[in-house]
């Protein structure tokens, strides 16, 4: 999907706003307009940054209703329900640094081969087990196409060579990402 600034900064401030509000328990921000790339149904992930560390992701990898919307769910998800992290809080919101990533359809792929790094992400299925890492995660960790497998199978809680297994389901989209700058 593409998106222009204008449309980029609407949705980092959506997302910012809808934090803050949910946060301190407020009513959340009124939605945009959900007409054009807004209304489109595609997946997203909002992420949190404190610093350079991970402080909340959560996304959808199929969009489920209007790009706004996920991304205002996706907001309070990311800053209140991800597992790994105590929800985020009032005070440490002003060292909170927002992305978003707006992904493309999933295609399932028979080859390795075609996976660019720095270009797609991966979701990798095998039976229960599934993970998904976004595209920029393998250019931040400076890993190579093996080591990105090998960590998406981890992250699916598979051994680290399932990629290599005929049975694993192995889907790559990009994403289209973008922050505020801080």
């Amino acid at each position: 999907m593409s998106l222009n600034d204008k449309e980029k900064d609407l949705l980092l401030k959506l997302a910012r706003e809808t934090i803050m509000s949910y946060i301190n328990g407020k009513p959340l921000p009124p939605l945009p307009k959900a007409d054009g790339e807004f209304g489109e149904e595609c997946g997203a992930f909002v992420t949190l940054h404190k610093g350079k560390r991970l402080r909340g992701c959560i996304g959808n990898m199929i969009g489920r209703g209007p790009l706004v919307e996920t991304i205002q769910e996706m907001a309070i998800k990311a800053s209140t329900k991800d597992p790994r992290f105590p929800p985020t809080t009032p005070e440490e919101l002003k060292n909170i640094h927002i992305e978003i990533s707006v992904l493309s359809p999933m295609k399932k792929i028979t080859s390795v081969d075609e996976i660019i790094v720095g270009t797609h992400g991966i979701m990798m299925t095998k039976g229960w087990h599934r993970g998904v890492l976004l595209p920029q995660v393998a250019t931040e960790q400076g890993w190579d196409r093996d080591t990105f497998l090998t960590h998406t199978c981890l992250k699916a809680g598979l051994p680290d060579n399932s990629w290599k297994d005929p049975e694993t389901i192995i889907e790559i989209f990009s994403a289209n990402v973008f922050g505020e700058d801080r």
